[in-house]
């Protein structure tokens, strides 16, 4: 089971090719289909976790049982079962071969003319600039002295990737560092060679056999970061000294579970190092420093099962010019430069190599490399009880703990210790008001005489409007996908600032420049430290703020942008709101943020008024309750505005990216389509990517979870698969249920927010 349905689909493409190589190659890959299965050991949580994978297999079509400890020996004989609650068995899970995997495929690629160069190191990657201004590839210098023309450059270079991407100019930031990881082998000892991939994560470790012994490994909790001064050009196929003191809590524990170890010898242990990330995710995609650089590298120890679906991924991208799926938790453009400082790296790396078997609890949150960027209320904040989250590097208050308890999240796959608080915070901004800390968007400045023209033809709505006026508007592809959703506010007749979510600075940023015409007068500027940002929402927002200022508010309409004073600072104050209330989006200097801060929360209380911090985990369900969408959840490059219910933020009178696809799309009707749910049992908790079912059929998943405190039940957002396209009735004559953990709840489905549909409360 991977992470994301990309990652599922990318990784049964490789089973299929493990398995048909060989017919093509006439070189056997090893590949053996032997089904593999994941052990929950009692009182750790893992069993809830492996019951919510059973019911999201059903999401993805991938076949999954859940088996009882006294079963287990059925399909792994020689396991230790005493301590278990039960296990997750994939029948589908297969292994290969490493080794042959690699002549397979080399075997195949020369026969349709690839040349593989052995021993021939890369000195240099040379660019030059093209049409539009932006460095491209044209070149690489090997060590052999010769110099290779080229359109297109893949960056394939595993643990050196990182340094590779230092070959150019300029520098192509690739976030990934080595670290040590361990296996042992064991003598022939006539194992059945069928034996099931075993996992046990709750002890670190897996297993499989080979050679008629066994083979056993693991993600310890604590790793061990090596080459921290960069990998030496000479250490391919090198291997480190063992380290029985290292392995020690891996070898432990795979006696305690497969006993028989215990009369095994020992052939070998081998220590070598693997790269990682700072997400435990892989790298791919085109570097958004440098035109028609690839990069894939990263893979986190799960090279074999990834590289056929990512090199099937990054074939199409090559191309076709663009990602054939939804590609971005894979994404290169992820990261900011930041994540590649090596001190970040060295400290992430000791924790993400144990994140493949820790258990993957909702909200979990990476603690090392932290903090890294902080807002300039990050010290107020804390001491009013936040509980930090990082995205794209900020901390980020989550939730606030009230005085006596700890700001510190106790995960579970049930309402956590933040519900009640979070709770508070949801109920303040609904009656009252409320501020989040927002400074984490990314924000650009568009500034030219060409601006106009150039975001008339990125921008599916009309954002050649009044100067004030802010546009909510979707980025689309040529297929009419969401490449990103923004509000861009018109701030002069030439300049716009375009605001984006956290996570997208990187990639949006990209995006915009790379469709900017050769020809056009027009600067796009990362503004994100510049502006701090505070949400404040809720009924009393404009009493609060009335008071706070000596401007006038009343004519600020929704949808509009006014520069108001709060104290010694002028501020832009954006009328708009992510959580449906009444609200403005305060737009302040980010050396001026503090002053507003402490102005505003004095003149809540000089006034009476209960203003309250708020987070981010407020944010979450106070937005799907009201059915707003989220990038990269919702709304992806594979979803449309007609299917996401959007199309108020199309405007078809004007030439855009991804105007006839949509035409086409409005004309031939579509086959899949946000819908919103709403939980009848009030103790059912969603938290993602569990299955819909229409009738009894599992038609899709959700996309976006929570608990509604304002409607007292879980709410969600999903992406419903209609193949015979959507009738009149198709909703409200269908019974609507979703599968939690092996339990079918029902739910109501609806097209419109469950909180404040018409709006009324915005409008105020």
């Amino acid at each position: 089971m991977r992470a994301t349905e990309t990652e599922i689909d990318l990784s049964i493409y490789g089973t299929q090719l493990y398995k048909d190589l060989e017919t093509e190659t006439g070189k056997s890959t090893g590949y053996k289909p032997t089904g593999s299965i994941t052990v929950a050991r009692k009182g750790t949580g893992r069993m809830q976790h492996l019951m919510l994978n059973y019911s999201r297999a059903k999401s993805f079509g991938i076949q999954a049982d859940i088996i009882q400890p006294h079963n287990i020996a059925q399909y792994f004989p020689i396991m230790n079962t005493d301590d278990l609650e039960g296990a997750l068995w994939l029948p589908g899970d297969g292994c290969a071969d490493p080794s042959d995997v690699c002549h397979s495929l080399a075997k195949g690629a020369k026969s349709r003319g690839m040349k593989i160069f052995e021993n021939t190191g890369v000195v240099k990657i040379n660019t030059e600039i093209d049409e539009f201004g932006h460095p491209i590839v044209h070149s690489v210098e090997t060590s052999s002295g010769h110099t290779i023309r080229c359109e297109k450059l893949l960056n394939c270079g595993g643990q050196w990737a990182r340094q590779i991407g230092k070959l150019s100019s300029p520098h192509v930031n690739v976030p990934l560092h080595s670290a040590e990881h361990f296996y042992v082998v064991t003598d022939h000892s006539d194992l059945d060679n069928n034996l099931p991939i075993f996992r046990d994560p709750d002890g670190y470790i897996y297993g499989r056999e080979w050679s008629g012994g066994l083979l056993v490994g693991g993600f310890e909790p604590n790793a061990k970061p090596c080459f921290n001064d960069g990998v030496p050009n000479d250490f391919a196929y090198g291997l480190f000294d063992e380290d029985w003191d290292h392995f020690e809590i891996l070898m432990n524990n795979a006696l305690h579970r497969i006993p028989v170890l215990n009369n095994m010898s020992v052939r070998q242990m081998v220590n070598g190092p693997e790269s990682f990330t700072p997400d435990n995710q892989y790298i791919l995609g085109e570097a958004p420093e440098i035109k028609n650089y690839f990069v894939a590298a990263g893979f986190n120890s799960s090279g074999i099962a990834s590289a056929a679906g990512a090199g099937k991924a990054l074939s199409d991208w090559i191309i076709n010019g663009n990602p054939t799926k939804d590609l971005w938790d894979l994404d290169i453009r992820r990261f900011g430069t930041f994540q590649n400082n090596p001190k970040y790296l060295k400290e992430r790396v000791s924790e993400s190599l144990g994140a493949h078997y820790s258990i993957n609890w909702p909200k979990k949150e990476y603690m090392s490399g932290r903090p890294l960027r902080r807002s300039s209320t990050y010290e107020r904040l804390k001491n009013a009880g936040a509980c930090f989250g990082s995205k794209m590097g900020w901390e980020r208050p989550n939730w606030f703990a009230p005085k006596g308890v700890e700001p510190k999240n106790i995960y579970s796959f049930t309402k956590q210790n933040w519900f009640k608080h979070t709770g508070n915070e949801h109920h303040n901004t609904r009656k009252n008001v409320t501020l989040f800390d927002q400074s984490s968007f990314s924000k650009f400045l568009m500034q030219g005489r060409d601006s106009v023209m150039v975001l008339q033809y990125l921008c599916s709505n009309n954002v050649d409007v009044d100067i004030g006026k802010i546009v909510y508007t979707g980025l689309l592809n040529e297929e009419g996908g969401f490449e990103s959703d923004c509000t861009i506010t018109r701030t002069g007749p030439t300049s716009f600032m375009i605001i984006t979510s956290t996570a997208q600075t990187t990639r949006d940023s990209d995006w915009i420049r790379k469709n900017i015409p050769s020809d056009a007068n027009c600067v796009l500027t990362d503004i994100t430290s510049s502006l701090a940002v505070f949400g404040v929402m809720g009924p009393k927002s404009r009493e609060l703020l009335s008071l706070a200022t000596t401007s006038t508010l009343d004519d600020i309409q929704f949808g509009y942008q006014k520069e108001i004073d709060i104290d010694y600072a002028n501020v832009k104050a954006s009328r708009i709101t992510y959580v449906g209330e009444l609200g403005w989006e305060l737009y302040i200097p980010t050396e001026f943020a503090l002053t507003v801060y402490d102005s505003l929360f004095a003149t809540a209380k000089k006034n009476n008024i209960a203003l309250a911090n708020g987070g981010y985990y407020a944010i979450e369900s106070l937005r799907i309750e009201k059915g707003y969408r989220a990038w990269g959840h919702d709304i992806t490059p594979k979803i449309t505005p007609i299917e996401a219910g959007l199309s108020f933020a199309v405007d078809y009178s004007k030439d855009f990216i991804g105007k006839s696809a949509l035409q086409k799309q409005k004309e031939n009707g579509i086959k899949k389509r946000v819908v919103l749910f709403r939980f009848e049992d009030v103790e059912a908790y969603p938290l993602g990517k569990e299955p819909i079912l229409r009738n009894g059929k599992v038609v899709g998943f959700l996309t976006s979870a929570a608990f509604g405190y304002t409607i007292n039940s879980g709410v969600a957002i999903g992406i419903v698969n209609s193949e015979e396209g959507y009738q009149k009735g198709w909703l409200s004559q269908s019974k609507w249920q979703v599968e939690i953990s092996g339990i079918v709840h029902n739910v109501r489905a609806s097209l419109k927010p469950f909180h404040d549909p018409k709006n009324i409360n915005i409008l105020k």
